[in-house]
């Protein structure tokens, strides 16, 4: 497997924010990479199919990551995000010890990496995340625009 960066990451992270577009899932895709680059683990919304409440992208990525590691410390990896965490996922990206979080489009009404909230850069909390935000946001937010204006 080949290392990639923010934006490969970011392009896969957008194909499977597709494939839940296409299964009626809110279309958000996620990846988890190692420190070297590698994808290790993804995930996109189950939360329709499923009826788990914690069923995000991002949740989905990390446990997958945690269990293909064998551990929850995911410290020293990146979770690559087509858009921003709300609270609950900021909270299990600190609880996973992750370093870094890559997004694309900014969740105005529930982003808690900077818009609403800044959850995972509170300095009040033992753990923080290094967060670059806006990678590939159009192309973000055009999957979210297209899905929620076919449903209207």
């Amino acid at each position: 497997m080949t290392a990639v960066d923010d934006r490969s990451a970011m392009r896969r992270a957008l194909e499977l924010a597709a494939e839940a577009a296409a299964a009626d899932e809110i279309p958000v895709g996620a990846v988890v990479l190692d420190a070297t680059g590698h994808i290790v683990a993804e995930g996109r919304n189950t939360r329709e199919h499923t009826n788990d409440p914690t069923g995000h992208a991002e949740v989905e990525a990390l446990r997958r990551a945690a269990a293909s590691l064998g551990s929850w410390n995911l410290e020293g990896h990146t979770l690559v995000v087509t858009l921003e965490p709300c609270v609950m996922c900021a909270g299990a990206v600190l609880q996973s010890r992750i370093g870094r979080v890559v997004f694309g489009a900014w969740d105005d009404k529930a982003g808690a990496a900077g818009s609403m909230y800044d959850v995972l850069r509170d300095r009040r909390l033992p753990y923080r995340a290094e967060v670059v935000g806006g990678v590939e946001a159009e192309a973000s937010t055009a999957l979210l625009r297209t899905f929620f204006e076919q449903r209207r």
